[in-house]
């Protein structure tokens, strides 16, 4: 004897896409993670209209360079004279800095931008450190999370410029 398999009910394929559609606009106001999950499409008194506030391109330029990690980075390093600074190379070279606090001791810097987007390693940092022993400079090692926590200051500004120019 043989058996039946059971009979499979579907559901018709305008009905499969309206549920689909439904589940998009209600994810529509979803956040994850306090940051709003980008839907352009929103409801409003019955109405669907285009939102209009959206994060603007991070690669949006007309430099060689990522234009938000370039204007970080020259803001972080304002205190300190700058001997080069090519927006179109991405390469920005401090001269030599002495804090007023600490004259015995002096650091030069080299920033260099190497990407049109806005990610962590787009961006690339040395420093050189010296100390005056009897009246001349000597080279001394420059601690690793010193040049990491510039990296972290430049990223978290480029970050907040980008965040700030919202495009509404």
């Amino acid at each position: 004897m043989a058996s039946k398999a059971p009979a499979r009910k579907f559901i018709s394929p305008m009905l499969r896409g309206g549920a689909v559609a439904l589940a998009l606009l209600a994810l529509g106001g979803c956040k994850i993670g306090g940051m709003r999950v980008h839907n352009p499409i929103h409801i409003k008194h019955h109405r669907v209209t285009r939102s209009t506030v959206m994060l603007p391109p991070s690669n949006l330029t007309t430099i060689g360079v990522n234009a938000y990690l370039w204007r970080a980075a020259l803001d972080s390093v304002s205190f300190m004279p700058l001997l080069q600074s090519d927006a179109n190379s991405g390469v920005i070279v401090t001269d030599w800095y002495s804090n007023p606090s600490n004259p015995g001791e002096r650091m030069k810097l080299t920033i260099a931008i190497l990407d049109k987007d806005l990610r962590s390693d787009a961006l690339r940092v040395s420093a050189s450190r010296q100390v005056s022993k009897d009246g001349f400079w000597t080279d001394a090692p420059v601690a690793a999370a010193t040049v990491q926590r510039l990296e972290d200051v430049i990223l978290t500004k480029a970050r907040d410029l980008r965040q700030a120019t919202l495009i509404k």
